[in-house]
């Protein structure tokens, strides 16, 4: 799992709080989408200045893609009056799943991650901003990963247009809770070809760095999904009343996803430490055999090398010295001590 680490929190050094400095790789260009909406009618637009026109629809939703312009972050946050640290936790792309309530707004953060093309598990951060009648949304790229729920703003479902602001917070978090089901299949479904790859007769080289790239893919949705069901908690408790009691309803049924998503993590991570050990065992059984082999093939020939040097000592009077016939005869008790000790060794089962 591959993830660039800037320096911005050099830059942030002796800073005071609230400065703004991105910290994060550069996605994408900075970009705005606005919709305005209640149970008639919809506009989109793509700057913040249509926000100065009269007769907008009483809810808002503000996506920003690209984070990296601290300007626009400024002028967004004095026309919905964010809080500076606010603003300088959305520039800070490396922080932890958290839930903070400010006099006119929750700040909510959680991570959403997908494979790459070379099956690297790449993580995004994703900011909410609640506030009385409007969303803000900010995200390092498009991902698709709201475009189901900006389908169904703009296909007048009436659930989604009469729910408010709080119940289109609740179904962005739920696609985002959504998405760790289908990255813990993923990785379940390639614990199980190791499993099969492990059990089979092949060759297992490679197989232990594959094992630890499936456990540093675990700990990162773990390290996502822990401190994300906490942050669910707190909204489902809703200490500042941003959520209605019906959206509550839902947001405890994300809870519970969450929970689900992270003891299905935590088995998958115990099920890898089961693979891990067997490979270890398989690693030491092979090696075993190889040893037993190679113990073998040294014990048959070392009274094969006894005999040899023994007529190999320098004596001038030794027996069948000068015998015609005795080199033959010593190579072939040597060849029946050899073939003698091999099917020995064969009938234990020693070979």
């Amino acid at each position: 799992m591959k993830r660039a680490r800037p320096h911005g929190r050099q830059k942030k050094a002796g800073l005071p709080p609230g400065s703004l400095v991105h910290v994060g790789e550069v996605k994408t260009e900075p970009r705005l989408d606005l919709l305005c909406y209640d149970e008639q009618q919809l506009t989109r637009h793509g700057q913040l200045s249509a926000l100065d026109q009269p007769g907008l629809p009483s809810q808002q939703w503000l996506n920003v893609y690209g984070l990296q312009d601290t300007q626009l972050l400024t002028q967004i946050g004095e026309r919905y009056g964010l809080h500076p640290l606010v603003l300088e936790d959305i520039l800070n792309t490396e922080q932890r799943p958290k839930l903070d309530l400010y006099p006119n707004c929750l700040f909510l953060v959680v991570h959403r991650h997908g494979y790459d093309s070379e099956g690297e598990l790449q993580t995004e951060q994703v900011s909410f901003v609640l506030g009385r009648g409007w969303l803000l949304t900010f995200q390092e790229q498009p991902s698709g990963q709201f475009s189901g729920v900006r389908e169904r703003l703009l296909s007048a479902q009436p659930q989604q247009r009469k729910g408010g602001v709080d119940y289109l917070m609740y179904s962005l978090v739920d696609a985002v809770v959504d998405q760790h089901f289908a990255l813990i299949e993923k990785l379940g479904d390639r614990i199980e070809a190791l499993e099969d790859e492990l059990m089979g007769k092949g060759s297992h080289s490679g197989l232990l760095a594959a094992i630890y790239q499936l456990k540093r893919q675990a700990s990162c949705l773990r390290r996502s999904l822990w401190p994300l069901r906490e942050c669910l908690n707190g909204l489902t408790r809703d200490d500042g009343d941003y959520f209605l009691a019906e959206t509550q309803l839902y947001l405890r049924d994300v809870y519970d996803h969450a929970i689900h998503a992270l003891e299905s993590l935590e088995s998958l991570r115990d099920q890898m430490a089961g693979i891990l050990d067997i490979h270890v065992t398989v690693s030491s059984h092979a090696l075993n055999q190889d040893m037993r082999v190679l113990t073998v093939i040294t014990t048959i020939f070392m009274p094969l090398t006894l005999l040899s040097s023994i007529y190999g000592m320098n004596f001038d009077y030794m027996p069948e010295l000068h015998w015609r016939w005795g080199y033959y005869v010593l190579l072939g008790g040597m060849a029946l001590v050899a073939v003698g000790m091999g099917l020995f060794f064969w009938r234990r089962r020693w070979l």
